[in-house]
């Protein structure tokens, strides 16, 4: 049965959500869209063609262009020069919405630079699935995607996001989620509140919520696959002992420098930087002389 219908779309660059993993999460006014549109720009054009195909929506002859992280500025032009002579082009990224760590910003940049109407069809988006379902607050969330995966560059970025009173949100690769959950714990303590949202939408989908300790065993012992949602729960304020203070300095500088110690440290517990890196010269030379 084909849910969609056919309609007038003006010359605009309209940027369309489909769906995460289930095709049927896709909206009515997406496909509609999607059916009606001069042209078609996809992230990976053989996903839009099954997407395509699950619903019904023929291309009656219309291209699929190709436009991802790879492409340049002479991509975009092409793309965008259809609007301007006239046509309306609807783009999609392989799962979710364009643009949240997905490709796009640099399309929508140079199409509002060349006054080019820009339109969205909202849909999915695993951020906010994750949010929806974890049980962590929402009143206050920061999105911030991928981290490095460098280790020392991720660590550095998490000393200043876990600095924040609000929800963090990240996606990960399943490769690198121990190593990621391994530095939450360094830098913010055990009892840390996570959720690790994995395969929102599809078959297989599983939500675990817990002590970053907790759920560092749970994937020690059984490695996730898919894709996967971070969430992490702002810290609470409580006042630090000199004790833990010293127990957890000496835990960051068995694996990070007495600098990048001391930094992890303080951002965690948000302490001045100086005092915790003179802690930590104390800590480093009592090690010296045992």
């Amino acid at each position: 049965m084909v849910n969609h219908k056919l309609i007038k779309l003006e010359p605009s660059l309209y940027l369309v959500a489909t769906p995460l993993g289930s095709a049927r999460d896709i909206t009515l006014r997406a496909l509609d869209i999607l059916a009606s549109a001069d042209i078609l720009a996809a992230e990976d054009t053989r996903t839009a063609r099954k997407l395509l195909d699950i619903h019904g929506v023929s291309l009656d002859g219309r291209r699929i262009i190709a436009y991802h992280d790879h492409s340049n500025a002479s991509d975009r032009r092409r793309v965008l020069k259809h609007i301007e002579e006239g046509r309306s082009v609807a783009y999609i990224s392989e799962a979710g919405t364009p643009l949240i760590a997905d490709p796009g910003y640099q399309l929508v940049r140079d199409a509002r630079q060349a006054a080019i109407k820009v339109l969205t069809a909202p849909g999915p988006s695993a951020c906010i699935a994750a949010l929806t379902v974890a049980g962590l607050p929402t009143d206050q969330f920061h999105f911030a995607g991928f981290l490095p995966a460098q280790q020392t560059a991720r660590q550095k970025d998490l000393i200043e996001l876990m600095l924040l009173h609000a929800t963090l949100v990240l996606y990960e690769s399943p490769k690198r989620l121990n190593a990621l959950l391994a530095d939450i714990e360094s830098i913010g303590g055990s009892v840390r509140k996570v959720a690790v949202c994995r395969e929102l939408t599809k078959k297989f989908e599983d939500v675990q919520i817990g002590s970053v300790s907790n759920l560092r065993a749970f994937y020690d012992a059984k490695p996730a696959k898919g894709e996967i949602v971070v969430l992490i729960a702002a810290g609470e304020n409580t006042k630090v002992g000199e004790s833990d203070l010293k127990a957890a300095l000496l835990s960051a500088m068995s694996t990070l420098r007495v600098k990048d110690a001391a930094d992890t440290v303080a951002g965690a517990y948000g302490l001045p930087r100086r005092e915790i890196y003179q802690m930590a010269l104390q800590l480093q030379g009592a090690q010296k002389t045992d």
